[in-house]
């Protein structure tokens, strides 16, 4: 294969990996930026949105679990992924809300330990539940046949890449959409600018009479419901377990905003999709060591650049 075609499919696979990274690195990112909280259970969100894509999408059969033990043997309301699309950021969004104000909220002035702990016990909470409730079974990858009408289960011919997963390049364009008005969102509007004004001085925002707690609330919700979509996106082409929310949320997450800046949205997304390249590039040249080489680099970022690319040093600035 002509080396031209390896690197555009390295950067293709790379691109799709990368908006994933960067969906689950934007919404934590955009959390610790803001807040100053530490989220261990945005692992758990992703895994939620994983879920619920699953059952809006199809109808899926159990083989154990408390369900099952009661006699339900299919649960699912297969009402296809477009539906889950809009289903799952709106589930995300509500479950953030409620996560702010009853476990966030509390322990906003609290030591950082104690953030750690309640949100990594929310997140093993909500692992156990599905692997309970559900049944611990790996479920095949929930991708669809067709979308908006295009079938997108058979390959597309790309210039220089040849054929290439048409349902993967989708993942592709809807990730950029959603990462490019998430920093719209951020860094052009008026409530991206109370945001970004409340980080710094959150007590001169409130004596000007804005209600910043409200904008936290609506941040918080924000960064879960671009969990939650990562989760339908990472299991529309990977399978589903509950074991997905730390393996392949949680610790992605935190190292794209190690690599990118805490706090920084610019960051979470080059950050997420320097690592989605890293991932693609190793997985088709020496798999065995993906792993290996994405954390000696994310070691190295460390030492070199401590606040990482776009990073100011500290959370908040």
């Amino acid at each position: 294969m002509p080396l031209q075609v390896d690197i555009a499919s390295i950067l293709l696979n790379g691109l799709q990996q990368g908006a994933i990274y960067a969906l689950l690195g934007l919404g934590l990112t955009i959390i610790l930026g803001t807040m100053e909280f530490l989220n261990l259970a945005h692992g758990a969100l992703y895994l939620v949105g994983a879920y619920v894509g699953l059952l809006v999408f199809r109808e899926t059969t159990l083989t154990n679990g408390l369900l099952y033990s009661f006699g339900v043997t299919t649960i699912g309301f297969d009402g296809g992924f477009l539906a889950a699309l809009v289903v799952v950021p709106i589930v995300g969004f509500g479950i953030g809300l409620l996560m702010e104000r009853f476990v966030a909220e509390p322990f906003y002035d609290r030591p950082e330990t104690d953030q750690l702990l309640v949100t990594f016990g929310l997140a093993l909470i909500v692992e156990e539940i599905i692997k309970n409730v559900i049944g611990g079974n790996t479920f095949q990858s929930i991708g669809p046949q067709t979308i908006f009408g295009f079938n997108v289960s058979q390959p597309v011919a790309l210039p220089v890449v040849g054929l290439f997963p048409s349902w993967r390049l989708f993942i592709i364009v809807i990730a950029l959409v959603i990462i490019a008005v998430t920093w719209l969102a951020i860094e052009r509007t008026d409530f991206g600018l109370v945001v970004q004004a409340g980080t710094r001085d959150s007590e001169m925002v409130r004596l000007l009479g804005i209600k910043i707690n409200r904008s936290y609330s609506l941040v918080f919700a924000l960064g879960a419901a671009l969990a939650a979509f990562a989760g339908l996106i990472g299991a529309s082409i990977q399978t589903l377990s509950p074991q997905i929310g730390t393996d392949r949320a949680l610790l992605p997450a935190f190292l794209t905003i190690v690599v990118g800046g805490a706090g920084s949205v610019r960051g979470a997304i080059a950050g997420g999709m320097l690592l989605g390249v890293i991932v693609s590039a190793m997985t088709q040249t020496y798999s065995q060591w993906a792993q290996i080489v994405l954390y000696l680099f994310v070691a190295l970022m460390l030492i070199v650049r401590p606040e990482g690319l776009f990073g100011s040093g500290e959370v908040g600035e």
